[in-house]
């Protein structure tokens, strides 16, 4: 099987997994819109969860495991089963000990961390929401525990190639504050403080879940404390550079809501809310094709193998532009369907779907280059170098400040000003870096990215021109005639998908071809397997 089959089943296996995680996570949004809406509770449970929720998106999806990945697979093809399995212990013993303190630190200095990341709030005197984010913040922060020992697990079952567990862990989040929220809506007076108790829970069960694949890999965690293991120093040389610079996105919208919480209420929650939506198509493809890319190029450059490096690189980078521009299209032309339909129920009133449209407007425009910023990072991650992108990160995140002052100050765009910074500092993040990876590494197979994006743009527009009718119809500003706009949402993007695909298959995509072909041999295996 060749290398690129194998990056797309796995990026399949992560994206399908995905996929059942991100619909959860739209049924945990709906309750907790319908429970909370955009108000004070929203605002400060929010604030409150954007560290364990930064925290996941830097270790759960991608960013430990990019300086974990590429040192365990070394041990791996160059060593023994054994000796990875001595790095792994040790690592876990290490990574323990840094997140209790971590931990312990975070619960202490609660007050301090709501400051920095809500300081508008103490600027307006806003002592009650305040004081909730304090309280809901301490009760999350052991979150960050569990979520980090489940990265290190899913660095090691990603190494083995072993995505579904991986992938499926955050479902069992969704699935917990899901029922927290409804079960604290009937026995606690303040019902958002046990939604943050199963936030914690869901982390739990985020580790927990992925024990069983690593014993069946022979690979079961035990503490084992080697301060002086080579391995182990090699991996936290990389982790710091790498956490920064892959979770500049996430700085990025941490930045956005220090700002928010200057303006009026609600701005933190239609931040949240938005991003919610871009992390639909950029979860399912963007991070499932990074997930499945740095193995296989972490191997390619253990082995010295520049050409199929290249190879997969170019793939990677061209499947996620694929569907990210399309997916771009369809959410700045059906943003307002999508919430009105998904959210706008009980306390999230039509304020707050259209102060949601807004964000996910500004923050579609940079979604292609959310995905395909994770994609170089993870060249330069697989190569070992974690310097590059970490300084470039500093340069994206410098950017970002800057044009979210010069918007809230200067600009009527408010909170839609700020996901528009984070979208251009995700434009100069990807720009910066692909030019430097081609001076690293030489050529990157630019031509047949750009030949891919001169059929995926125009097409793209066009597909959105289908969102574009259907967002203008009347019932949108109606209340009521849910299956309606279901039909109609459900139909038009439908239709948005088929045509894209047959305009795709008109001007011969190899994009599109070698995602028929793996379909084809899918369905081949399968058909074969009935037949044994």
């Amino acid at each position: 099987m060749s290398e690129h089959v194998k990056v797309a089943k796995a990026a399949g296996v992560v994206g399908a997994a995905t996929l059942a995680s991100r619909v959860m996570g739209y049924m945990r949004d709906m309750v907790m819109s319908w429970a909370f809406g955009t108000g004070m509770a929203a605002d400060a449970f929010y604030v409150a969860y954007r560290i364990p929720n930064l925290l996941r998106e830097l270790l759960a999806e991608g960013s430990m495991s990019a300086a974990f990945i590429p040192v365990f697979t070394e041990t791996l093809t160059k060593e023994s089963k054994e000796s990875a399995q001595r790095l792994a212990n040790a690592m876990f013993a290490r990574l323990l000990l840094i997140l209790v303190v971590l931990t312990g630190l975070g619960i202490l200095f609660a007050p301090y961390v709501v400051k920095v990341i809500a300081g508008g709030w103490a600027f307006k005197a806003e002592q009650d929401k305040y004081l909730l984010a304090v309280t809901l913040t301490r009760i999350m922060f052991p979150y960050l525990l569990f979520i980090g020992l489940a990265a290190l697990a899913m660095g090691m079952l990603n190494s083995l190639r072993s995505f579904l567990a991986p992938a499926l862990s955050p479902v069992l989040l969704n699935i917990m504050t899901i029922t927290a929220v409804m079960l604290s809506l009937r026995f606690l007076s303040i019902p958002i403080l046990g939604v943050a108790v199963g936030v914690v829970l869901g982390g739990f069960c985020q580790f927990l879940i992925q024990m069983p694949g690593l014993r069946k890999h022979g690979m079961a965690l035990r503490p084992q404390f080697e301060p002086t293991h080579p391995g182990v120093a090699k991996i936290m040389k990389l982790a710091a550079p790498v956490i920064f610079s892959s979770s500049v996105n996430q700085i990025n919208i941490l930045i956005g809501t220090i700002f928010a919480s200057f303006l009026a209420t609600g701005s933190i929650a239609y931040l949240f809310y938005g991003m919610r939506f871009i992390h639909f198509p950029l979860g399912i493809f963007g991070i499932a094709i990074a997930t499945a890319v740095l193995p296989t190029m972490s191997a390619q450059a253990a082995r010295h193998e520049t050409e199929d490096f290249r190879e997969t690189l170019s793939l990677g980078l061209r499947l996620v532009f694929f569907i990210m521009f399309p997916a771009m299209a369809g959410l700045i032309t059906l943003r307002v369907p999508i919430v009105n339909l998904l959210l706008e129920h009980g306390q999230f009133d039509r304020l707050s779907t259209q102060g949601t449209a807004v964000a996910i407007l500004y923050y579609a425009v940079g979604l292609w280059a959310f995905a395909g910023v994770r994609i170089v990072a993870q060249a330069f991650y697989a190569l070992q170098d974690t310097k590059t992108p970490v300084s470039i990160a500093i340069v994206a995140l410098v950017v970002n400040i800057l044009l979210s002052a010069i918007f809230i100050l200067w600009t009527p765009l408010q909170h839609g000003g700020l996901a528009l910074a984070t979208s251009l500092a995700a434009v100069i993040n990807i720009t910066l870096l692909t030019v430097l990876l081609r001076k690293k590494i030489g050529r990157i197979d630019g031509m047949r990215i750009f030949n891919s994006l001169r059929k995926i743009v125009p097409a793209a527009a066009a597909t959105g021109m289908i969102g574009w009718m259907i967002g203008r119809q009347p019932v949108w500003a109606l209340s009521g005639n849910i299956l309606l706009k279901a039909a109609l949402l459900f139909g038009g993007v439908v239709s948005c998908v088929l045509f894209y695909v047959v305009v795709m298959w008109i001007l011969q995509s190899e994009e599109l071809q070698f995602m028929w072909g793996m379909v084809k041999r899918k369905t081949r295996s399968t058909g074969q397997g009935h037949e044994d």
